[in-house]
């Protein structure tokens, strides 16, 4: 990679790390799941100028991937990052996704994977089990669980995303923002009582809090990793990717106080092993992208 996409790919680590700083902050005022839904609004709202129609036959997959997304796995994280009350832990188990895509793409696409591959996955998973018993997230098994849970719908999109063609990354992220907002605005009106009124009282910090998440992670990061995509495979990403759990920790630790017992960097040196040689692996099997034109 060059000097000037490595400096991007740490740009996007350090706008995604900060993503667990700044919403826990907003997330001590505002509800989970109606934080995501305001978080999909403004992204709606900023690029439906820019949205391209969606072939009529692939709507139906289209939506299952929106839902998994952007609904479940975004409002399911932030509810974990809410039970937590830590960024560290969070941060390193969302990164299970990786293991879980492997397996769901062998289940559903046929996809094989040699033993070496598979002995990461349960390195992987292993390393989770470990970080379940360290003593900060011990006594928050939902936290444990919901991230969990939010990380194989983020695994479940991507397997399904693959047979998504011909939709570019503003079309897809305004479109599945758009169609998130009112199932979390539902879920949020039938689970979290109280939460709109919350809204009146919400100082400065949580909507700076909303802003950032919309504007720099979501729209910022994940416009410059599309453009990454285009001159570099996912797999030689990914490696690199493994920065953010790691900068989230040292946010966590400096900023919001965490403090990260011997299982959570036993475990979490397992779970990012893992993922490091699951993404070596299918970088040894990808086929180099053509050069790409600068923009």
């Amino acid at each position: 990679m060059s000097p000037r996409d490595l400096f991007l790919i740490l740009a996007i680590c350090t706008a995604w790390a900060g993503n667990f700083l700044f919403s826990a902050y907003a997330l001590l005022e505002i509800p989970a799941f109606l934080y995501t839904a305001l978080r999909m609004a403004i992204v709606a709202l900023v690029l439906a100028p820019f949205l391209k129609p969606v072939r009529r036959e692939q709507w139906p997959r289209f939506l299952a991937v929106a839902l998994c997304m952007n609904v479940l796995h975004f409002g399911l994280s932030f509810w974990a990052l809410r039970l937590a009350g830590e960024l560290s832990a969070v941060a390193i188990v969302m990164q299970s996704y990786v293991p879980m895509s492997a397996l769901l793409a062998w289940a559903v696409l046929g996809e094989r994977f040699a033993w070496r591959t598979g002995t990461a996955i349960a390195v992987s998973f292993i390393g989770v089990l470990v970080i379940g018993f360290d003593p900060s997230i011990i006594d928050k098994p939902a936290a444990m669980l919901a991230m969990l849970v939010s990380a194989g719908f983020l695994s479940l999109g991507t397997v399904m995303m693959r047979r998504l063609g011909g939709i570019g990354m503003v079309t897809q992220q305004g479109w599945s923002a758009m169609i998130a907002v009112l199932p979390l605005l539902a879920i949020s009106l039938a689970f979290e009582p109280g939460g709109l009124a919350a809204l009146a009282t919400a100082s400065p910090r949580a909507w700076i809090g909303v802003s950032y998440s919309a504007l720099v992670a979501s729209l910022l990061g994940h416009g410059v990793y599309f453009l990454l995509l285009q001159r570099h495979p996912v797999a030689q990403l990914t490696p690199w990717l493994l920065l953010t759990p790691l900068l989230a920790v040292l946010l966590g630790v400096v900023f919001w106080g965490d403090r990260p017992g011997p299982q959570l960097w036993i475990g979490g040196a397992l779970v990012l092993g893992g993922v490091v040689a699951i993404a070596l692996r299918a970088m040894a099997k990808a086929r180099p992208l053509p050069p790409a034109r600068d923009i």
